[in-house]
């Protein structure tokens, strides 16, 4: 039995972990000892100051305890030191200098925690723990002796086995080679960075003689077919830094993944300049991201990497030619683990590489990485559709544990390219778009103009970036808001002024434009192929959507996911009518952002994450609607505009679609 004279009651809020332990033990041991997330890299020496707790005293009745100011030891030299130099604040305490006198409530901030709850209300990103592959450590080496054989690694790794239980520790030549000088430089005292690589035993990637607060950086890069899209964090906080992008660089060489994949099987040095390219671009885009917030690139120890298929190929510098034809076999599809060296990334020498595991065929790291991002496997009774749309679109259908993906070959013309007045979003392109159903006058706003442009000063403000074309969100509102205004019937024809009222639909060609703006530099109008290059990747997503959900059996969706960045930037209702997304009610439609991006940022943060996403993929139920019998069916059932109340009943309660046809032959027959 605990004797009530040598013994204490300590409590841990806002853990609520209690125990027993002996007086005199001080507040970090107790945290040890009963496992409470108390951070410390210093060995209890007093010289980190991540072990900073606060005392709290009081009568706490739900508690059953009395904490007393005398339960607590007074303040030791270490602390007078650390407190008059660092500003150390009047409630806060050194866990690790602060003896247990009596019964005590103390309260661990969330700084001092090990496993910090990261929140992000800024982002689109989840909260999650953080939890880092790297990590540092203070250590104090003894010094050589005649006597023994021991090297300086040997004593390096026995002080962190005695001080951090840390069994076995590996480490590169180049490391080795600056070891002797930075031990004897520190006196024998070192704080090391260690990298944690699954299983595998850590590996000191960084030291640094005496006590030092390491600056440790990773980037998150999501390689997309069309943009690279990277995001610097701290790994010691948690901080998001920055982020960046650019155009990928491959665009050259063919917009979308399968005409990469030709020009790899066409040109005999095809792979390899694909593979260049690439690698020059991120090192471009790393140098600007650092450069910009003035981190140093060696300071950078981890990269994670989020792809499609074809591009994780690409990046490893695979020939992806076996994804160009059925059974699209991976060479790979786990999770890699390597130095960023290996593959040409100009980071710290000893830096690594993650890469997210792709699923399977052309459902790569980009649809796992939603996965970590969205969790809809966690989602209880409820049946989640996350659509991540881009020339390539991800689909995900997820009822609880149970999820089915698929990819579906979308093309460029959702993200604004191979439209006729088409351009990537950027300032000056079109990206919202409304017609009068009336007078069928169009109004519109421009990325960089906060105007609309039936707003009083909207051509002196945009002529500050002018109006050079239509991105993706504008097409798409564009020809839902035609087919409002009956300007567009449902097999996509666009009527001409005499049968649609307006002198804005222009006759070209044996077809129709409808005239959306025009000035004397420019002239931007809205084609017959533009809206059939919206059919094409409509119907493709069409054909996903009901083969997924006859492979599953699932009969009812509850939730719409719009990820990706583009995704983020579409309006539900206006994806809706035109039939982009199944039919649904509007709130049942949310845009979640960049999810593939955030799920690489939660991965690089938290560890925890890999393990958990390497566990889902490998149940994940991949289906090739390409191959699919049915796909052709559906296909062109999907290829028309939303026209029907008994198949779209929640679009048709909020929205009167005008039942209209330009299809002149069919309406002679009709007359006759």
């Amino acid at each position: 039995m605990d004797d009530k004279n040598s013994f204490a009651t300590i409590v841990f809020t806002p853990s609520g972990i209690r125990g027993r332990v002996k007086k005199g033990t001080t507040i970090l041991e107790a945290a040890q000892t009963l496992s409470v997330d108390l951070n410390s890299i210093c060995g209890a020496r007093g010289r980190c100051s991540k072990c900073q707790v606060e005392p709290t005293f009081g009568e706490f009745s739900k508690l059953n305890i009395l904490s007393k100011h005398v339960s607590v030891s007074d303040r030791n030299d270490t602390e007078i030191i650390y407190r008059n130099k660092f500003h150390l604040s009047e409630e806060r305490r050194l866990g690790c200098q602060t003896k247990i006198l009596g019964d005590l409530v103390v309260d661990v901030p969330e700084d001092s925690q090990i496993h910090k709850q990261i929140i992000k209300k800024e982002t689109n990103l989840r909260d999650f723990s953080l939890n880092t592959s790297v990590k540092a450590f203070y250590i104090e080496v003894s010094e050589p002796q005649l006597d023994s054989l021991e090297s300086d690694f040997d004593r390096l790794r026995a002080s962190l086995k005695k001080d951090w239980n840390v069994e076995e520790v590996t480490c590169s030549i180049n490391v080795l080679k600056d070891l002797q000088e930075k031990l004897r430089k520190g006196n024998w005292k070192v704080t090391i960075l260690l990298y944690y690589m699954g299983n595998s035993a850590p590996e000191i990637v960084d030291i640094h003689s005496g006590y030092s607060e390491i600056p440790a950086f990773g980037l998150a890069i999501d390689l997309g077919s069309t943009s690279i899209a990277a995001t610097l964090c701290d790994l010691n906080s948690g901080k998001i830094i920055g982020s960046m992008g650019i155009m990928n660089p491959q665009i050259r060489f063919g917009e979308d993944v399968m005409s990469r994949v030709s020009y790899c099987m066409m040109e005999e040095k095809g792979l390899a300049t694909l593979n260049r390219v690439v690698i020059e671009g991120l090192n471009e885009l790393i140098v600007k991201i650092t450069e910009r917030h003035q981190i140093r690139l060696d300071r950078v120890f981890e990269t994670v990497f989020v792809a499609n298929p074809i591009m994780h190929h690409l990046l490893l510098g695979i020939n992806p030619k076996e994804l160009g034809q059925a059974p699209f076999p991976l060479a790979f599809s786990d999770s890699l683990n390597f130095k960023s060296k290996d593959i040409g990334l100009n980071l710290n020498l000893e830096g690594y590489v993650y890469t997210i595991p792709c699923i399977g065929g052309h459902v790569g790291a980009d649809a796992a990485s939603v996965i970590i991002a969205e969790q809809p496997q966690k989602l209880e009774n409820t049946t989640t559709l996350l659509v991540d749309i881009g020339t390539n679109a991800e689909i995900l259908l997820a009822k609880g544990e149970e999820i089915f993906a698929c990819s579906c070959p979308t093309g460029p013309a959702l993200e604004g390219a191979q439209i006729s007045a088409g351009q990537r979003a950027a300032p000056g392109a079109i990206e919202r778009v409304r017609i009068d159903p009336i007078s069928k006058e169009p109004s519109f706003k421009v990325i960089g103009c906060e105007q609309w442009s039936n707003d009083k000063g909207f051509k002196e403000n945009v002529s500050k970036v002018g109006i050079t074309g239509i991105c993706g969100s504008g097409i798409i509102e564009a020809v839902a808001e035609m087919r409002l205004a009956g300007l567009l019937d449902a097999n996509g024809l666009i009527g001409s002024g005499a049968q649609t009222g307006s002198n804005r639909c222009i006759s070209s060609d044996r077809t129709n434009s409808y005239l959306l703006y025009s000035d004397s530099k420019v002239s931007l109008s809205i084609t017959n192929m533009d809206i059939r290059a919206i059919q094409l990747a409509k119907a493709a997503l069409h054909a996903s959507f009901k083969i997924l959900l006859e492979k599953s059996r699932i009969n009812r969706i509850d939730n719409i996911v719009l990820a990706g960045a583009f995704g983020s930037q579409i309006s539900p209702e206006h994806a809706l009518i035109i039939g982009l997304v199944p039919d649904a009610k509007v709130s049942q439609i949310v845009a979640s952002g960049n999810s593939a991006g955030a799920g690489a940022i939660i991965a690089l943060l938290d560890k925890e994450s890999r393990k958990e996403i390497s566990s889902i993929v490998k149940r994940v139920q991949k289906i090739e609607t390409a191959v699919e019998p049915t796909f052709q069916k559906h296909f062109m059932e999907g290829s028309s505009f939303p026209n029907e109340s008994s198949i779209h009943p929640e679009l048709f309660k909020f929205k009167n679609i005008p039942d209209v046809n330009f299809n002149q032959k069919r309406q002679r027959r009709s007359a006759r």
